[in-house]
């Protein structure tokens, strides 16, 4: 079962502040990197850390920056599908106060650009059972197409609707498994109480919809459920939340394309995402394949 993950890549700058700045404040931060992120390569480095065969499918700039990301991913991917542009890479700015929240403004112009089907062998590779990631960093025209000839071909489809373009949502009736978190949640469907966020998002044609409910673990309401079932998290002391969320879309995608249950799977998730938010950073923070092989072995004991 291979794990196709198509959506972005980029240079991801990171500022540490010991609280967020006000309006028209300028805050000096504490330390400041640049690493390689964006939702589409965290997300496939995670899935691949768990021992899945993952083909990641993404859009870089003819750019040193898009230089860069690439002699990045190699290290990471056996199976990388990258198209090119006459743009600038994406970019993100990752701002993470004391407490470890975060908020992040990101420049897209390879993903808006970004065609899977049009511009890539995409739909000729997906296989029958095998299992498409996408997010929200792709114009959502896009983004329908590549879950449509999932579809088409038999393959299983996971959707992380983030970030929210609201002119130009996904079509949750393409998604197998909707993964959002409880923000996105209440966005998306006006309703503060995440049990009926999930009834309105089901309501919206997803079929099983995980709402991430940070350090209280996830809630999830499929087909197979009488009603929303709530999995707790690990209890851990957090440093910085984010690319926890990409850790746990990863691992998912992962762990389903390794034989498990939803249930077990999002069990395997929340685990590696609680490892991820005791590390600083996005992608770095990301388990190990040895310590991804721990937490499988630990979840199929359980």
């Amino acid at each position: 079962m291979h794990v196709h993950v198509v959506g972005n890549a980029c240079v991801d700058t990171m500022f540490r502040v010991g609280r967020f700045p006000a309006a028209g404040e300028t805050l000096n931060a504490s330390s400041y990197t640049d690493g390689l992120g964006g939702k589409g390569a965290n997300q496939a480095v995670a899935a691949a850390r768990t021992g899945a065969a993952v083909t990641f499918w993404t859009a870089l700039g003819k750019d040193p920056a898009g230089a860069w990301i690439r002699s990045r991913l190699d290290r990471e991917l056996s199976d990388l599908e990258v198209s090119e542009f006459d743009l600038p890479s994406d970019r993100s700015t990752i701002v993470v106060d004391a407490g470890g929240e975060n908020f992040i403004v990101s420049g897209v112009a390879c993903s808006e650009a970004f065609d899977p089907i049009g511009q890539t062998a995409l739909a000729s590779r997906i296989g029958f059972g095998d299992i498409v990631v996408c997010q929200g960093n792709l114009r959502g025209a896009a983004t329908n197409a590549c879950l449509r000839a999932a579809q088409e071909n038999g393959a299983r489809t996971v959707l992380n609707a983030s970030p929210i373009d609201a002119a130009a949502l996904p079509d949750f009736g393409l998604a197998e498994v909707l993964v959002v978190n409880q923000s996105e949640a209440k966005a998306l469907t006006g309703q503060g109480d995440m049990a009926e966020a999930a009834d309105a998002l089901t309501a919206k044609g997803a079929g099983t919809v995980v709402i991430t409910l940070g350090s209280e673990g996830c809630l999830v309401l499929g087909p197979d459920q009488g009603g929303s079932l709530r999995l707790p998290a690990p209890r851990v002391e957090a440093l910085d939340t984010s690319g926890a969320g990409d850790v746990f879309c990863g691992c998912l995608a992962g762990g389903l394309a390794k034989g498990m249950s939803v249930t077990s799977a999002l069990k395997f998730a929340l685990a590696a995402a609680a490892i991820s938010v005791t590390r600083p950073g996005t992608l770095i923070s990301c388990p190990s394949a040895s310590e991804m092989a721990a937490l499988i072995d630990q979840t199929e004991l359980s």
